[in-house]
């Protein structure tokens, strides 16, 4: 079994952050894809980052 570390978790975040990136431009939503791009780069510098533009992204169209 093994444990998820503090820089495992920020690795996963990061892909899955570019993972939603990549979907938003072939939806055809190019600011959000440029958005959760630049937000995955940042995260290796500020953890966290790129969830919570993602999690602003999902809350934004919910609320529209």
């Amino acid at each position: 079994m093994t444990t998820l570390d503090r820089q495992s978790a920020t690795k996963l975040s990061m892909i899955s952050t570019v993972i939603d990136g990549v979907i938003e431009f072939r939806r055809g939503h190019r600011k959000s894809g440029v958005l959760l791009l630049g937000a995955a780069a940042l995260s290796s510098r500020i953890p966290g980052l790129g969830t919570a533009a993602s999690l602003l992204l999902r809350l934004i169209r919910r609320l529209r």
